[in-house]
């Protein structure tokens, strides 16, 4: 019997707006002041009501911002929220990171968000004409483990024009290091 409730719970909630635009209407017939004043008040609940979010979009960014490279695994257990919000958060983030000095990336099937530092460092040494080996060999103290990994950050900063090209190639860099 109590998950009856629950349904007829969940049911109004997705149709409150509906329902008040039923109850204004009939307040309308009867008082046009107080419908005007229902109106009013439900207006500014709304709006109210995206000060949360706000906030919480903040709070992932200096939370994330702590760490070189972190998952949204584990950022949606630190918040106690389900994956699938902290998904949704970090989408919207990733949308709009041309100017921003971090980076949002995906790889398989999960949001990585990688320090403003771990991206400087990626771009000196990419700059410097190292190969992906020798890449992922000066990033393993900013947690970067994998080669798919150094690839989906350079295709991201590619894509996002904030990679400069190479001041000497990865051919030009082996034959320094063979003759010095």
């Amino acid at each position: 019997m109590p998950k009856k409730y629950i349904v007829i719970a969940k049911t109004i909630g997705r149709k409150w707006f509906l329902i008040l635009v039923v109850i204004i209407i009939i307040v309308v017939i009867y008082s046009r002041i107080a419908a005007i004043w229902i109106s009013g008040i439900t207006l500014v609940l709304f709006i109210l009501s995206y000060i949360p979010k706000l906030f919480f979009k903040n709070k992932i960014q200096k939370f994330m911002k702590k760490f070189y490279k972190i998952e949204d695994e584990i950022i949606a257990r630190k918040f106690k929220k389900r994956i699938e919000v902290i998904r949704d958060e970090l989408f919207e983030l990733s949308q709009n990171q041309e100017k921003k000095k971090w980076l949002i990336a995906f790889l398989n099937k999960q949001y990585i968000f990688y320090h403003e530092e771990t991206i400087v460092k990626f771009s000196e040494v990419y700059n410097k004409g190292f190969s992906e080996k020798e890449i992922l060999d000066n990033l393993k103290e900013y947690k970067i483990t994998t080669r798919a990994e150094i690839k989906i950050i350079k295709e991201s900063l590619v894509k996002l024009n904030r990679l400069n090209d190479r001041e000497i190639s990865v051919k030009e860099h082996r034959e320094k290091q063979r003759f010095a």
